[in-house]
């Protein structure tokens, strides 16, 4: 049963596209939060690379749809057809990692992607560039020949069953603090350093000794242990550490930031224990041996004298980087160890000699997607999963107290490595550009959802990048990845059917804050080769990213201006948001106002699974995005939807379909409507922000 026409949306005098009065939001949400589980899998086109707030291309799929159909079309019916809107021609000026290209050019339309930030640029085109797997795998093989080994002597350890050397997995390190009387304290919570995900169906856990520092095996919640090396008593849930303290044998308590090095260098760091592989497949626990110092000593010797192709580029002041700025880490290259510097230094100069351009910049992408996995911020997940957590799972660049140490190049059994990412991530999103696939779900006899399956329904991805609007505008298919100030768009008035797009939040994630981690490493290799790589960071004056929500609204506010300037007048412009706050939403609504615009429709759909992080730490965590839908001002008129009616049938509805919606998804729905209720006004900033927030208030008093 279809779900679409669920509540009262404005009527205009004539309308011109679907999506205006019709979305199946149940359907879509269903098969949304169906890809969330597995996004890198189930849309590999988009995972390439690291990029934040990635969209749900299965969402973005049917708003490109219905942006592109005629009034009246039965979107779901419509949505696993293969389709061909030549000529027709889409815009998403805040590109990002290209979900709106690829949805639009899997329809057959034309796409115009534009991004301020270079390492978006850069991972757009490599996701779109065609590559041979068999040359991929060709360069792959001939960088395993030239440096995997190399790397690999720098990842083993003395089996001490056998005395053979066996690879290393995961090296566990952890940050140390000396207090004003010279005791050597290690910023543990707990000693517990390893437990299953699921500990209480698996309640095998590592523990490491305060004293000798020796590890054992023992339950994960056990409160009283005697060490099986040197006979220590202790409580392994018990450290130094508590919050933004650690407590000295003594029982003096420390604030940490405190006992920080005053020579700015970033916190010392202690090697305790490993994860290795035997030759049987089996995963053992050993702790560190001095050969195994000796090691990793040798690696830091040699990073001294070699000439290798590092970062050397300054950590700046910002919302997401005073953390790490706060621990001294003010050069990017502090993020890795000796060890991770010669090794990653080693990888790049042997992909950089790659002479096919194309490879070349594959690889590059590849390698550059490794470092979030491959540093000192890197911290372990436990067994049961990917071990890896990655750096971005706080938003923000926060020092990891016990750091995990990846294997740079890896294993079959590695998570997060160069090995291991060129099958799942690079060759994967290859793949999908020849056999771009939708999910489905299945139902049994009685209705309920009985797994999933992979249906092809679009062509495959061979539209041509070409350099400019003159270049594009003659073709029926084809793309158009632009780099620059999306406020000055290098495209004709009226010459775009569609704008589909997510703005950036003003106060969640400042991109290119984050986005300077990579750039350190990709501009050096590519300035002379792109003019917006040669940069000194990744950000720009243009940006549209600022904590003061007016100012972020006039940022917006110059985007969506120039995108109604190339808009057609009949066409839409839509966007996906959701603020938990009134002056978010009200930023949205200056902007759209001062560019001419009006929210026409609202649609709200699945937008992020609720388990990801940070969400889980939030009170009310926010699962829905609203789709807002705009025409240009002077093209609509308005009826007001009934406010309340709008919240609880969409909340009914999707709750038929096994959704549950917190108080901040309700409020996403009702600051979206009154949007809409207010669309033909020209209210100021503070008298919608004044609305918003009585709606907020209303909602959290029901």
């Amino acid at each position: 049963m279809s779900s679409t026409d669920i509540y009262e949306v404005p009527t205009q005098t004539k309308l011109t596209t679907a999506l205006e009065s019709d979305f199946p939001i149940v359907e879509i949400s269903q098969i949304a939060e169906q890809e969330s589980w597995r996004k890198e899998i189930n849309r590999p086109i988009y995972h390439i690379h690291k990029w934040w707030a990635t969209r749900l291309g299965s969402v973005f799929r049917g708003i490109t749809l219905g942006a592109l159909s005629k009034p009246g079309t039965d979107l779901w019916a419509q949505f696993y057809e293969t389709h061909n809107f030549d000529g027709k021609v889409v815009l998403d000026p805040f590109m990002g990692s290209g979900t709106t290209l690829g949805e639009a050019v899997k329809l057959g339309a034309k796409a115009i992607g534009c991004d301020i930030n270079p390492v978006s640029t850069f991972l757009v085109r490599q996701a779109f560039t065609p590559a041979s797997e068999e040359l991929l795998r060709n360069a792959f093989k001939q960088l395993e020949q030239d440096v995997a080994s190399e790397i690999r002597r720098y990842y083993q350890t003395r089996d001490p069953e056998t005395g053979e050397l066996i690879p290393v997995l995961y090296y566990f390190w952890v940050k140390t603090v000396a207090t004003p009387d010279g005791e050597v304290l290690p910023l543990l919570s707990r000693f517990v350093f390893s437990q299953d995900a699921y500990p209480k169906k698996k309640p095998r856990a590592q523990i490491l000794c305060p004293r000798c520092w020796g590890i054992f095996e023992d339950r994960f919640d056990t409160t009283e242990l005697q060490c099986k090396h040197c006979n220590h008593h202790f409580n392994p849930q018990q450290g130094p550490v508590s919050g933004q303290y650690v407590t000295g044998a003594n029982g003096v308590r420390h604030r940490i930031k405190d006992l920080l090095s005053k020579d700015d260098e970033p916190p010392k760091h202690r090697m305790y224990a490993m994860m290795a592989l035997r030759d049987n497949g089996q995963k053992v626990y050993l702790p560190v041996q001095e050969e195994d110092i000796d090691l990793f000593n040798s690696a830091a010797a040699r990073l001294s004298v070699e000439i290798l192709p590092l970062p050397e580029s300054n950590v700046r002041s910002g919302h997401n980087t005073d953390q790490a700025r706060g621990y001294n880490y003010t050069k990017w290259r502090d993020f890795f160890n000796s060890r991770q510097l010669l090794c990653l230094g080693i990888l790049l100069r042997g992909i950089l000699r790659i002479k096919d351009q194309i490879i070349q910049e594959q690889m590059l992408c590849l390698f550059s997607g490794t470092l979030e996995f491959n540093n000192m911020f890197c911290s372990f997940k436990g067994e049961g999963t990917g071990a890896v957590r990655h750096m971005f799972s706080n938003h923000i660049l926060k020092p990891e107290r016990a750091p995990l140490e990846n294997s740079v190049w890896g294993t079959p059994k590695s998570s997060g490595t160069f090995s291991t990412l060129f099958e799942s991530r690079l060759l994967r999103a290859k793949r999908y550009l020849e056999e771009p696939f939708e999910i489905a779900l299945g139902y049994d006899k009685e209705g309920n959802r009985a797994g999933s399956s992979k249906i092809v329904a679009s062509h495959p991805i061979r539209a041509k990048n070409y350099e400019n609007w003159n270049e594009l505008k003659d073709q029926e298919q084809g793309l158009l990845i632009l780099n620059g100030d999306s406020s000055a768009l290098p495209i004709p008035d009226s010459s775009v059917d569609a704008v589909v797009t997510d703005p950036p939040y003003f106060d969640f994630v400042h991109y290119s804050e984050l986005s300077d981690f990579f750039f350190a490493w990709l501009s050096p290799a590519l300035r002379s080769r792109y003019p917006w790589m040669n940069k000194q960071d990744s950000s720009d004056l243009g940006e549209v990213q600022h904590k003061d929500p007016r100012v972020f609204a006039r940022q917006l506010s110059s985007v969506f201006t120039e995108a109604c300037r190339v808009l057609k007048d009949e066409g839409v412009l839509a966007f996906s948001f959701h603020h938990s706050r009134a002056e978010g939403w009200a930023a949205i609504y200056e902007a759209i106002n001062r560019a001419g615009l009006a929210v026409v429709a609202v649609h709200p759909v699945h937008a992020e699974l609720r388990a990801a992080s940070p969400k889980t730490a939030a009170k009310e965590p926010i699962s829905l995005d609203a789709i807002l839908v705009c025409r240009k001002k002077v093209f609509a008129t308005f009826q007001p939807p009934e406010l309340h009616r709008s919240i609880s049938s969409i909340a009914d509805k999707l709750g038929l379909a096994g959704m549950r919606l917190s108080m901040g998804d309700r409020f996403v729905i009702g600051a979206a409507h009154t949007l809409i209720a207010r669309a033909s006004d020209d209210l100021s900033f503070d008298e919608i922000r004044v609305e918003l927030e009585s709606v907020l208030k209303e909602l959290e008093n029901l």
